[in-house]
């Protein structure tokens, strides 16, 4: 699979001749192609050891019991969950664009998103200035990016407050090289930024968070496909985020330094987009 760098090499050699660009378009369809293929024909064998998994505990209630069925259960949702997300990742610069009002838009977001930690911990803090521009966008796709953006940053913070409530009952303070100062305790309160503004003629969105952070190794990889530092990622969730982001035009970047004292690391995921 190409790689986001690999896109942009081939971006600048179409741009050289219209022949190479003929010919690069027909090698980027067909590179689509072949994986929609791939994926819709190990769909429908998984789709049918699924129906056949569920027949079999209907009339046989007992394997429920056999060790590491639940786990074969677990295998299935992952690789349909793969496959989903390969698929999207494949048609992320597809977008099906219509006047949007991102004042509401932004702000049914930030709703949906707070009912879903009510629950939790978490503070989360929102602010949508005003004046934001109504403008041409898939509000579908974009509202799969920020809402993937604000899941990782509720994991991040949650990652976090477990860490801190193994030392001393939820209460720690973290040096500035990463190690945990007992004597010096600080009560972790979990928070959840979001951000969005008009600056010149661009939107403005930003996630910041105070969770785990991200190690300085891991943040130029986190945007290429298959990377993933979690247990149950599929690593397409970054990269189909930055592609939809680049087929509106604009731009995800992200800034993280997980040193910081007293827990207070920040991550923040910024989203540029041009207003036309």
């Amino acid at each position: 699979m190409f790689t986001e760098s690999d896109y942009e090499k081939l971006h600048q050699i179409m741009a050289e001749s219209p022949e190479k660009e003929e010919l690069l378009t027909r090698l980027l369809h067909s590179h689509r192609m072949d994986i929609s293929t791939i994926s819709h024909e190990i769909r429908n064998p998984l789709t049918l050891i699924y129906s056949t998994l569920q027949m079999i505990e209907a009339s046989n209630p007992e394997v429920l019991n056999i060790r590491h069925w639940s786990d074969l259960h677990s295998d299935i949702e992952y690789m349909k969950q793969l496959l989903e997300e390969l698929s999207a990742y494949n048609n992320g610069q597809r977008l099906s664009p219509s006047s949007t009002d991102f004042d509401i838009f932004l702000k049914k977001i930030s709703l949906s998103f707070a009912s879903s930690i009510i629950e939790t911990d978490i503070e989360f803090i929102s602010r949508i200035e005003p004046e934001l521009p109504v403008m041409p966008a898939d509000s579908i796709k974009l509202r799969e990016v920020l809402l993937n953006l604000l899941g990782n940053a509720r994991d991040a913070v949650l990652i976090q407050q477990s860490t801190c409530s193994n030392h001393l009952d939820s209460a720690c303070n973290c040096e500035s090289n990463g190690s945990l100062d007992t004597g010096k305790a600080l009560t972790y309160s979990p928070q959840i930024h979001f951000h969005a503004w008009k600056e010149h003629s661009n939107l403005i969105i930003s996630i910041s968070d105070n969770g785990c952070g991200i190690a300085p190794e891991h943040l130029s990889a986190i945007f290429e496909p298959f990377v993933t530092y979690k247990s149950s990622g599929t690593g397409l969730g970054l990269p189909l985020s930055r592609r939809i982001i680049e087929a509106h035009g604009g731009t995800l970047t992200v800034h993280s330094e997980p040193d910081l004292p007293d827990c207070q690391v920040k991550t923040t995921f910024t989203l540029t987009i041009p207003i036309p």
